[in-house]
């Protein structure tokens, strides 16, 4: 057998054996929370997102991210929690839209994502976790200095 065939079959083998286990489907929340991505201002997307339930500050969901951005095109971000999250979702004011990006998070995944945002001005950025069967939210937020403004500046 050649090397190609044989890691071929050795993936599909893989596949078929982790794939039942597994439960990998995510929610389209630009289908299912339009308004989300409409709003300007974070406190009105929290609320479209994820309703009007309280938030608790954690040190259980922790991001990272520059203090200063040299480049607002590209900012790195990382999220990490211990807490059983169902989703996730990164907010900031310095964009006309306010909601960056959300995570679906399968049941028992470790939570820990590296990504990058535009600003194109100094904010303040917001994530907020809602708890998987408790639909309690919890936050973190840190103001990032933007040098160059990464749309349109």
């Amino acid at each position: 057998m050649d090397r190609r065939k044989f890691l071929g079959v050795g993936l599909a083998a893989f596949a078929a054996i982790v794939a039942p286990g597994t439960d990998l489907r995510a929610v389209d929340f630009r289908a299912t929370k339009p308004k989300a991505w409409e709003v300007e201002k974070t406190a009105d997307g929290i609320k479209a997102l994820f309703g009007g339930a309280g938030m608790k500050k954690s040190d259980k969901l922790v991001f990272k991210a520059p203090k200063l951005a040299e480049n607002g095109g590209s900012i790195p971000i990382t999220v990490k929690s211990s807490l059983d999250l169902e989703s996730i979702a990164l907010f900031q004011d310095a964009n006309p839209r306010c909601l960056s990006c959300v995570f679906s998070v399968p049941a028992g995944a470790i939570i820990e994502y590296d990504f990058r945002i535009k600003m194109r001005q100094t904010a303040f950025v917001t994530v907020v976790g809602k708890e998987r069967g408790t639909g309690v939210l919890y936050m973190a937020t840190k103001e990032i200095d933007v040098s160059i403004g990464g749309c349109g500046g």
